[in-house]
């Protein structure tokens, strides 16, 4: 939502947006800046990264394979589905959802 350099509102009126306490975006905004996803500029405010966006991907790429992966290998193990019946379905996946000519 804020590209890289851009000021992103400060805690409490992110709060007030968002309709949560303070607290929990002050947590929020610490996790960011442990991931280096945001930055604090003392007095001023809070900063994007300008490495935000591959921060970003890398780490949900990371929890996808660690958490949410297993549970597909899972489910298609138990469910006796090939590997070449999931290339299929991905290939037509990506031809359908991100096709450049796709019309909308």
């Amino acid at each position: 939502q804020w590209p890289p350099g851009d000021r992103i509102p400060s805690v409490r009126d992110l709060g007030v947006e968002l309709e949560v306490n303070p607290n929990t975006v002050m947590r929020t905004y610490d996790f960011l800046q442990q991931k280096d996803i945001i930055y604090n500029k003392r007095g001023i405010g809070f900063f994007a990264a300008d490495e935000a966006l591959e921060r970003i991907k890398s780490y949900r790429k990371e929890q996808f394979l660690e958490t949410e992966l297993p549970l597909v290998f899972r489910n298609v193990y138990l469910l006796n589905i090939s590997l070449e019946e999931i290339e299929q379905r991905y290939k037509a996946f990506i031809e359908t959802e991100f096709n450049p000519n796709k019309v909308v």
